[in-house]
């Protein structure tokens, strides 16, 4: 049974990825890890896991096939470069890393080592999304993120938020990009009011949207092709529009919602991936070309 790590059990890994490896334990012997003997007993116990570790040394000594990396961003390029050089594939939550010149070199040597890098992308397999995709002829895309009220300093907002729509609108696109332009509007003591970015292919526009200070939570994502129109609510709800025929999806009520969200068809892929050494399902062009756009936003 291949032996998976859990690197950082904060928010993000209890609420979206815990859950979903506390169901596979039948497939995978998961390792959890972190600095904090407390959380580490609870979490254990709590989704019945039954091997744990203090730090990263205590996990790559148990030799796992892949770790999972739920550290802060700062640390990610560090711990991401020490379990390639000891042969271990990395999952990572967004951003792989703010710098886009370390974002590069460990994908190269990512790539050297014949390992998988994974950059947590969710949304690219949402399911909702996934139809988006398949539409043929696409012509306009607009991703729009709203937020009700703001507070985050730029860098972090364009890096934490931002990214998930940026990366979204570049998913979507079926043809190679050709032009880009964006902008930043950011309040007097830095934090992010809007950003805007756009892109476009031989045949196809790409708006992109953050609005940090818009009075509703609310991400909603548009796609309109040559013969129809199709929209994603948070998630969750795909709208159909043809002319006089508009058609709204929903998930059933017991769907659960890491489904819907795209967290459990990434986590299943990238294990896939791992135990077959197979193609990585964030493919790491696009993922470079998504984190090189918010640098590039920060940067004009």
């Amino acid at each position: 049974m291949l032996k998976i790590g859990v690197l950082g059990l904060g928010n993000i890994a209890q609420k979206a990825y815990l859950p979903v490896m506390a169901a596979m334990q039948d497939q995978y012997e998961f390792h959890l890890t972190t600095r904090n003997p407390e959380k580490r007993a609870k979490l254990a116990a709590e989704y019945g896991f039954t091997h744990t570790h203090a730090n990263l040394d205590e996990l790559i000594a148990a030799k796992p096939a892949a770790v999972f990396v739920h550290t802060p961003t700062a640390t990610h390029a560090a711990i991401i470069k020490q379990l390639l050089l000891h042969d271990i594939n990395v999952y990572v939550d967004k951003p792989v890393a703010t710098d886009l010149s370390a974002v590069q070199s460990l994908y190269d040597l990512a790539a050297a080592r014949h390992l998988l890098l994974t950059c947590g992308f969710n949304r690219r397999f949402a399911p909702c999304n996934q139809q988006l995709k398949a539409l043929p002829d696409k012509r306009l895309i607009f991703a729009e993120k709203v937020r009700e009220t703001g507070g985050q300093l730029v860098e972090d907002a364009v890096f934490d938020l931002m990214i998930h729509t940026v990366d979204t609108g570049l998913f979507l696109l079926d043809e190679p990009l050709m032009e880009t332009d964006g902008r930043i509007v950011a309040t007097e003591d830095g934090r992010l009011e809007q950003g805007y970015f756009s892109a476009q292919t031989a045949h196809e526009q790409l708006q992109v949207v953050t609005n940090m200070y818009g009075g509703v939570n609310l991400e909603q994502t548009t796609v309109q092709a040559t013969t129809q129109r199709a929209m994603v609510t948070n998630l969750n709800t795909l709208t159909s529009f043809k002319t006089a025929q508009t058609q709204t999806t929903a998930f059933p009520d017991w769907t659960p919602t890491l489904e819907k969200r795209g967290f459990a068809p990434l986590i299943r892929a990238f294990l896939t991936a791992v135990a077959t050494h197979g193609p990585n399902p964030v493919d790491p062009t696009s993922a470079i070309t998504s984190h090189a756009v918010c640098r590039h936003l920060l940067s004009d």
